[in-house]
């Protein structure tokens, strides 16, 4: 809740913070399957049916290898669960395929992603999109919410290591020009928090198919329809001395 007026002392003279608590954020780095688009179940099912190739059926102790993770990882995983001797490029390739023929069918925004957007385009605040998703993938999503919406955009192709490891996010926030400490990360999955968190962003976390832990610098909603550039420029601005 905000202070009440002139409930807050003033900062000293020679204090310096990023952002104030009135504040918008500097930038905000979105995730994009499963915290704005509802891609979550589509990937499920493109895992699905390759691991029902493979003799498997998927079930919850697989979630963790399966949502919010690169390809390449679900791939290994679906590869040592099958003892299959196809590739893991093989299975990647499958997996992506899969993936990308059911999002050009069907995109579905999450529920107040796009108003968020729209709030923070017309703040003038710099977004990126950091998506673990293939290139090919992350342009159908655009085309089909717009690309409009972000400054840049990473894919998984654009950084030599994808979520969890703080890459993509280091990434976004070194072509915005900003301290990663000074960006807010909106995510979904703890493989997506996990990197946000390596790379010392704040992050919103909206959890999809798998629970997320408040903890330091990570806030949780139920739903983006929650989030506002007040409450994104307050966890901007809450950051370590």
């Amino acid at each position: 809740m905000p202070a009440a007026p002139d409930a807050t002392p003033p900062a000293a003279p020679d204090a310096a913070p990023s952002a104030t608590a009135n504040a918008a954020p500097p930038a905000v780095l979105l995730d994009m399957d499963g915290t704005l688009v509802d891609t979550e179940p589509l990937w499920w099912q493109a895992a699905a049916e390759l691991a029902a190739e493979l003799g498997l059926t998927l079930g919850e102790d697989d979630l963790p290898d399966v949502l919010g993770r690169a390809a390449e990882h679900t791939a290994a995983h679906l590869r040592r669960s099958g003892s299959s001797d196809r590739s893991v490029d093989d299975l990647t390739g499958a997996l992506n395929s899969g993936f990308a023929r059911r999002v050009a069918a069907e995109v579905v925004p999450r529920p107040g992603a796009l108003a968020l957007l729209a709030g923070l385009r017309a703040a003038g605040v710099p977004t990126a999109l950091v998506s673990a998703s293939p290139r090919r993938v992350v342009d159908l999503v655009l085309g089909a919410i717009g690309p409009q919406w972000f400054t840049v955009t990473l894919a998984a192709e654009d950084t030599p290591r994808t979520k969890p490891d703080p890459a993509p996010y280091l990434a976004a926030a070194g072509r915005l020009g900003l301290d990663p400490a000074d960006c807010v990360a909106v995510e979904d999955s703890p493989a997506g928090v996990a990197s946000a968190t390596a790379a010392g962003c704040a992050v919103l976390a909206v959890p999809s198919a798998v629970p997320i832990e408040a903890a330091g610098r990570v806030t949780l909603l139920d739903s983006l329809e929650q989030a506002d550039l007040a409450l994104l420029g307050r966890l901007a601005a809450d950051r370590p001395a």
